[in-house]
């Protein structure tokens, strides 16, 4: 997956060429909900607001979708992240921002109407 990819509908296989490492740094900065799927087969849908692998026990943090929270999940506890929210950072980018700028240069114009 590059990073111009929108992340959105992923659903990563944790150690198939990916840790579980990876797919919480993804999902710490991306912009739409995950789905955490926990050891125990539990799932919290929401918004991972930080993470800490430097600590004894490395954990996240999410808010759940009613906005409760944040709930620590250690990183033992994690089966694997979802991307099941929608990316609202998909497209947002500069070269798509140009690309608009671009296309309404090129629109004919509808000059005001008389009296306007």
């Amino acid at each position: 997956m590059t990073d111009t990819e929108s992340l959105e509908g992923w659903v990563p296989a944790i150690g198939r060429g990916v840790t579980l490492e990876e797919v919480i740094e993804r999902a710490f900065d991306y912009r739409g909900n995950v789905t955490v799927i926990k050891a125990d087969g539990t799932r919290l849908e929401g918004y991972v607001s930080n993470r800490n692998r430097d600590v004894g026990v490395p954990f996240i943090q999410v808010f759940d979708r009613a906005g409760d929270g944040p709930f620590d999940i250690p990183y033992a506890d994690i089966r694997t992240i979802l991307f099941t929210g929608k990316d609202t950072a998909a497209g947002n980018s500069y070269a798509a921002w140009l690309r608009a700028k671009e296309a309404s240069h090129q629109r004919p114009r509808t000059p005001p109407a008389p009296g306007a």
